[in-house]
């Protein structure tokens, strides 16, 4: 049986969705609810700890106080990878910093996604939003490769896909604030992904409905994770030069940071064993 807290959390979480909030640019703090974040602590430190069983190095490369950056690669169909990273920062970090994910705009177009993403802290992707977030010393979490890295095929694992125009770099840049590179390895197989159906994912408010090896053959059941062992390694601040700079010179350090996570994922996957056992 699951422990009571675990219980409550998972009645948040439907609560949540089943509620009606209007655009959380609207809102107060983007709709962000730290008391909500605190509820749903005990489900996520279970998968955390218990179902995931993440390792991880290098949360002393985390400022305990002002902005930072963190950047980290994206995959597994759905955004586990995402919610583990924000769990690490507000249970994991001694300063217990909440982390505030830059999202893609279908989820705050989605009725049921739109109040657990703001209330457990993510603002839609914008260099306004993230500028106005920094300046009140924020965490932010940026995942460049976006629904590109989190819809790979399984064929396609550990293959980091494009950094786009790297508006991340021009963020940091701007804002004065170091990137922090975050490598994750577990998530690419928590859904082998097959395929991805896009036409009927439309009305749901998906960008995609994910064919994999137990959905849809094995309904909402097939929507578990598998439960991958996870490495999650966070490297030293990196720091660019302040100001905007040219689009070539953007490039150039988006290309630093890719190279950069990259190596640290080939680290852990030498190092790793087992996907399920590390």
């Amino acid at each position: 049986m699951f422990d009571p807290a675990i219980k409550k959390a998972l009645a948040a979480v439907i609560e949540a969705m089943r509620e009606r909030i209007p655009d959380p640019a609207t809102l107060p703090d983007f709709g962000f609810d730290p008391q909500f974040l605190g509820t749903t602590a005990p489900l996520l430190e279970f998968l955390w700890s218990r179902y995931f069983r993440v390792k991880l190095t290098g949360m002393e490369n985390v400022p305990a106080e002002g902005p930072a950056l963190l950047v980290a690669n994206h995959s597994g169909g759905l955004p586990w990878d995402g919610t583990m990273l924000l769990h690490a920062t507000h249970y994991h970090h001694p300063a217990r910093r909440p982390l505030r994910p830059l999202v893609a705009n279908f989820a705050f177009q989605s009725a049921w996604m739109r109040p657990v993403v703001a209330r457990i802290g993510g603002v839609r992707a914008s260099m306004q939003n993230a500028l106005a977030l920094c300046r009140t010393g924020q965490l932010l979490g940026v995942f460049p490769e976006g629904l590109r890295g989190v819809g790979k095929l399984y064929r396609e694992r550990y293959r980091l896909t494009n950094f786009g125009r790297g508006g991340f770099v021009r963020l940091a840049r701007t804002a004065n604030v170091p990137l922090i590179p975050v490598a994750i390895v577990g998530a690419e197989e928590t859904h082998p992904m097959l395929g991805k159906l896009t036409r009927i994912a439309q009305p749901l408010g998906l960008p995609y409905i994910p064919i994999t090896p137990t959905f849809p053959l094995l309904g909402p059941l097939g929507l578990l994770p598998l439960p991958t062992k996870w490495s999650i390694k966070i490297a030293e601040p990196m720091r660019f030069p302040s100001g905007t700079g040219t689009q070539e010179e953007t490039l150039e350090m988006a290309e630093m940071v890719r190279s950069k996570l990259d190596h640290m994922i080939a680290e852990l996957l030498a190092a790793r064993r087992s996907v399920l056992f590390g």
